[in-house]
This record gives structure tokens, C-alpha cells and sequence, in this order.
């Protein structure tokens, strides 16, 4: 059976979580508007900057700072064009930072399939960003 559109993008998702250089949460995101990938990323260092792999995670609190979100480095990618009323599909629920970047640059669509622990839902503020949740185990 030939899978959906939904299913396919957010297995390309996972696909860019492989490349993650932070060991504590490999998530990868991918832009998608029109059915073409604008713009995709993972959760890693800053260029030129040491990856947690190489140098360990940089921990404040419960978070790794060292690294650059998944979905920040997925709408570095994109023209603002690219992003206004594109799709993104994520491994894990943006976090609320990744949350407000998602609906300042337009992005009309999230699809994530991963929960993860949020103290305030800002996607409920805008109500014309459609979240989905597509469950998966990986």
C-alpha cells in the first residue's frame, strides 16, 4: 500500500534525526510546501562550534544548550517564502521556543510524532496553525 503524504514526510523526518549530534534527543524536522521539501534540519551545534558527541552535552537544568533545535535549523534553510504556509513535519512536538519561531515565520502546519513535555501549549494561541499528531514508535 502506498503510504500518505503525512506518513512519507515525517519518515523523511526520522531519516534527518540520524544526523543529530546531540545524544540526549535526535529529532530532525522537514519544511514541505506544495509537496516539496524546502528546507530540512536536526538538532546540532552551531558550524565551526564542538558537537556534543565530540565534547559532551552543555547542560543548564534538564537541557542541553549546546546545540541549535531541529525545527530553527529546518526554517534557517528556508526563503520566508518557502516557510508562509508550508507543512512541518517533526520527530518530537516543538518545544515552546521552536513553537513561536514555527508560527512567526508563517509555517501554517505542524505535524510531529513524538510527545514531548510542554509548560504551555502556544500553538492553542494561534488557531490557524493546524498541529497534528501522528504517533510513532521509533
Amino acid at each position: 500500500m502506498r503510504k500518505d503524504w503525512d506518513d512519507y514526510f515525517i519518515d523523511i523526518a526520522f531519516q534527518v534525526a540520524e544526523r543529530s549530534t546531540c545524544p540526549r534527543r535526535r529529532v530532525g524536522a522537514v519544511i514541505v510546501k506544495d509537496k516539496r521539501i524546502k528546507g530540512t534540519g536536526y538538532n546540532g551545534s552551531p558550524s565551526g562550534l564542538p558537537h556534543c558527541i565530540d565534547e559532551g552535552c552543555l547542560m543548564v537544568g534538564d537541557h542541553c544548550v549546546r546545540t541549535i533545535h531541529a525545527e530553527i535549523n529546518a526554517l534557517l534553510e528556508c526563503m520566508p517564502d518557502e516557510r508562509r504556509g508550508a507543512t512541518i513535519y517533526v520527530t518530537d512536538r516543538p518545544c515552546a521556543e521552536c513553537t513561536k519561531c514555527i508560527i512567526n515565520c508563517g509555517i501554517s502546519r505542524v505535524v510531529f510524532a513524538r510527545e514531548y513535555p510542554v509548560e504551555h501549549d502556544w500553538f492553542a494561541l494561534a488557531p490557524w496553525v493546524e498541529v497534528l499528531f501522528l504517533p510513532r514508535d521509533d
